[in-house]
């Protein structure tokens, strides 16, 4: 692909987390993502984020001296110290070709702000009671995560689908894992934890959790009165928030990743992480999930705990190497960098480029390319599921040349996206 010609970017971080986090922070994992290889491919760009901040930006303005979680100065409310980011970047607003806000709703107020192009990226669900009216009248430059989270806003004029990203290159791979499954994220109803912990129950497993325990009080109440007698229930080991290192490897080192979570997931970053790692997942089809996993070739969707659990034994059939190198192409910071330039172009006017050649879904332009359908599929039931099913989606990988371009299951309401579908030219 064609380098873009060079832009001053204007990338903007919720001073929560540093960008990156050492931890847990998934908008702060793909900031710092983009913002390396922007920086890489000649951009010029300014982060605005924490103090504490390590990524490679050209500059840091720290809108906060330390992250708010980890020096636990996180208030309630908090989201003046949003509104403060914003008046920060508006006051420089005129050093910038293009602002690139991750401050979710606030974003909405900075774009309504200035006349320098905002684009908007949201990283939570937008199925919300305050969404239409926030919504309404919205700014152009609005980017979804995934085709699950734009589908709650079919109307909008939604300037692309672009799907998370990260450098997974040097994700851990081991090809003899353990016996033990794992858990990934936060100690949260929406993330079915108790769901994970019935599944290591009935399979007879060990469950090993990495999980962030949230300060609010209807989440330590979770906590005592759901969770810690929930972990009675099966063998279960806590190990608490673990380092990015230690999260891999602990990733890394297991049979398989429980996400049966049933809220609309919109995205899923402990996917592709697990997924580099070689390691299937066993998840609701919730949310962004089917755009992620490929359902009998990365790991099995089921309903419940019950159903997830008759899938377990059939983790061990499934090829580790060949999940691992799909997603590494599928979900590398390099694609996902690519689908914001598009963006950036279509806003900037960058010379010798046209609004219309924005790419709205990666995914769908794999398609596209490839001949594939890109619909939904049915997912069997576990006792009829037939190994020739796998075969037909290793083979379309095979004829993809390895991009893990077979068929996934999606959500067909989000293909319905308006919007300029025109492929980039390279």
């Amino acid at each position: 692909m064609r380098r873009s010609p060079r832009l001053r970017v204007a990338l903007v971080a919720p001073p929560q987390e540093p960008v990156p986090p050492p931890g847990y922070g998934g908008t702060e994992r793909v900031v710092g993502a983009l913002t390396d290889v922007l920086v890489t491919r000649g951009h010029d760009v300014t982060l605005f984020a924490s103090g504490d901040s390590t990524a490679a930006a050209s500059r840091l303005v720290p809108t906060v001296p330390r992250a708010l979680r980890p020096a636990g100065q996180l208030p309630d409310p908090w989201a003046g110290y949003l509104v403060a980011t914003a008046a920060n970047v508006l006051r420089r607003a005129g050093e910038f070709d293009v602002i690139h806000s991750h401050l979710e709703w606030i974003s909405l107020l900075l774009a309504r702000s200035t006349r320098i192009p905002v684009v908007m990226t949201f990283h939570g669900r937008l199925d919300l009671p305050f969404a239409a009216d926030a919504f309404s009248g919205a700014p152009r430059g609005l980017v979804a995560i995934s085709r699950s989270q734009a589908a709650a806003h079919p109307q909008l004029p939604w300037a692309g689908v672009v799907h998370n990203g990260l450098d997974l290159t040097g994700a851990p791979f081991d090809e003899r894992p353990g016996e033990d499954l794992c858990f990934v994220g936060r100690i949260a109803p929406e993330k079915g934890i108790v769901d994970a912990i019935e599944v290591a129950r009935l399979s007879g497993r060990r469950l090993r959790i990495a999980a962030k325990v949230g300060r609010m009080p209807e989440e330590r109440a979770y906590y005592d009165d759901v969770f810690l007698p929930a972990t009675k229930t099966a063998e279960v080991e806590l190990l608490g928030e673990l380092s990015g290192n230690d999260r891999d490897r602990l990733l890394a080192e297991s049979y398989a990743t429980l996400m049966p979570g049933k809220w609309p997931e919109p995205f899923g970053l402990v996917a592709i992480e697990s997924l580099a790692c070689g390691t299937p997942i066993l998840a609701r089809p919730a949310g962004a999930l089917p755009e992620i996993i490929r359902d009998g070739v990365d790991g099995f969707f089921g309903e419940d705990a019950n159903v997830l659990a008759r899938w377990v034994p059939r983790i061990s059939g499934l090829d580790r190497a060949a999940i691992r190198s799909s997603v590494l192409e599928r979900f590398s910071a390099a694609r996902m960098t690519d689908g914001y330039e598009a963006v950036y172009r279509r806003f900037v006017g960058a010379p010798g480029r046209s609004g219309s050649e924005v790419v709205v879904d990666q995914d769908r332009e794999r398609e596209s390319e490839l001949g594939t359908a890109g619909g939904s599929r049915q997912r069997p039931d576990p006792a009829a599921h037939r190994l020739d099913e796998r075969a037909a989606h290793e083979q379309a990988d095979a004829g993809a040349g390895g991009l893990g371009g077979g068929p996934k299951s999606r959500p067909t309401s989000a293909d319905e996206i308006p919007g300029p579908s025109s492929r980039i030219r390279t």
